[in-house]
């Protein structure tokens, strides 16, 4: 990994598309996605802590930085189906990593947290 100081600027693309994928819902949403194309109402239920509303925004969001498409049908109700383009299945490759890396190394940083409690108890 390349790093200068100065790609952390404003402007840097890096910030620019972690700020859209480090939130807390994006990584959970695409991750659906991954399965296969859903309904808004399969989503809010495969996230269930979610809101109406945030996974609205996050949908919108992703479908902006063209991860998602979105098609609707005109029935009545409208179907509105959400899938991974392609742009959006090239970032499952990085994601997953991250995804068993998280599994991997998460009981070492409970571990981590609680220690740092316990120290800040103990202080």
């Amino acid at each position: 990994m390349r790093v200068t100081k100065s790609e952390f600027s404003a402007s840097c693309p890096v910030r620019d598309v972690l700020d859209r994928i480090g939130d807390r819902w994006t990584v959970l949403v695409l991750g659906e996605l991954a399965n296969g194309t859903r309904r808004f109402s399969e989503l809010r239920r495969a996230i269930p802590d979610i809101s109406q509303r945030m996974l609205s925004q996050t949908v919108r969001h992703l479908e902006a930085d063209g991860l998602i498409s979105r098609t609707v049908y005109p029935t009545v109700p409208p179907r509105v189906d959400y899938a991974l383009t392609d742009l959006g299945r090239s970032l499952m490759v990085p994601l997953g990593a991250l995804v068993d890396w998280t599994w991997e190394n998460h009981p070492r940083i409970k571990q981590a947290r609680e220690a740092m409690a316990a120290r800040a108890e103990a202080a």
